[in-house]
């Protein structure tokens, strides 16, 4: 056995519209079945994975916050892997009138935002990053990335990106890809993302 563990995005890859079908569930527990193990790489804050995917119990490790959090499904433990959002560029992009989703170390908005939120890291002075998820807008610090926060799962699994499978549709899947030893774009991907993909 070559790949021993499968790396998957959520929206977009295994969820459309923010739910995962019964046959996409099915076909994730046939490969639990082969002891491969699942790993689950989404941008989406914890909290919102929770109200919208129960069964993010059959994952080894959740990778939230577009990298910047490790989440154990067994064990409950949340680990943050960066820094929390200063509260002062939290507090300018409110009276800016952005609208914000806050995580444990994410700042989300979406388009056309970005302008404002790049304009506030650029006025205080921060070393902040904006990662785009097709419509949505991922504010991180500098070096977070769905590949860092992978590694960082595989460090605890003891595993090598040699022996992963990556699957994914968006901007923020391009490290992730490029990670693992195998990448896949779904149908449904950018068309950068497929080009890169081995499948």
């Amino acid at each position: 056995m070559r790949y021993f563990a499968l790396a998957c995005d959520y929206d977009g890859t295994l969820a459309s519209d923010g739910q995962v079908s019964s046959g996409t569930l099915a076909a994730l527990e046939r490969l639990l079945t082969s002891g491969r193990k699942l790993i689950l790489v989404t941008g989406r804050e914890l909290d919102d994975l929770f109200s919208v995917f129960p069964r993010y119990d059959i994952f080894e490790w959740v990778v939230a916050e577009n990298g910047a959090l490790l989440y154990h499904p067994a064990t409950g433990e949340r680990k943050s892997l960066a820094n929390p959002p200063p509260a002062k560029f939290v507090a300018r992009l409110r009276e800016r009138g952005v609208p914000i989703s806050i995580g444990d170390v994410i700042v989300s908005t979406y388009h056309p935002h970005e302008t404002l939120a790049l304009d506030t890291i650029r006025e205080l002075g921060l070393e902040l990053q904006l990662i785009f998820n097709k419509g949505a807008v991922m504010i991180l610090p500098s070096g977070a990335s769905k590949a860092t926060g992978l590694a960082a799962a595989l460090t605890e699994m003891g595993l090598s990106p040699h022996n992963v499978v990556a699957v994914g549709d968006a901007e923020n899947d391009h490290a992730l890809l490029a990670l693992c030893e195998c990448s896949v774009a779904v149908a449904n991907a950018l068309p950068m993302l497929q080009e890169k993909a081995d499948f």
